[in-house]
């Protein structure tokens, strides 16, 4: 299955990172740099998994995250936060904002890969 991942991370490096990551893997990768282009980008791509940030600019990913649920958006996609926020209280509040998983910075680039597999089997 050539799955659709919407990356939300504000660092570009990351993003680059990531996209590569996951265009090797055979994902279809779009990209954002806020939780407000994010939401955009989920109405017009339709990702089946966000990998997105905690803290950034303009919207954070846990306030990106909220609204997507509350606006109903994509509600089969599936969210990671991955983030350099990797106290418990951090996680909670990730689940408690629509989170499906939650993976701390830095992370290793299998861990992220099989973790996804998993995400989108369910």
């Amino acid at each position: 299955m050539n799955a659709k991942i919407l990356i939300v991370d504000d660092e570009s490096s990351i993003r680059l990172a990531l996209e590569f990551l996951m265009q090797d893997q055979g994902y279809t990768v779009a990209t954002a740099a806020n939780g407000q282009e994010g939401l955009a980008k989920v109405a017009e791509f339709g990702p089946q998994l966000i990998i997105l940030d905690v803290m950034m600019p303009i919207m954070d990913g846990l306030e990106m995250a909220k609204e997507m649920r509350a606006q109903g958006l994509s509600p089969d996609t599936v969210i990671l936060f991955l983030t350099a926020k990797g106290q418990e209280q951090d996680r909670l509040a990730g689940y408690a904002h629509g989170g499906d998983a939650y993976l701390a910075k830095p992370f290793d680039n299998q861990e992220l890969v099989e973790l996804i597999a998993e995400m989108l089997e369910d």
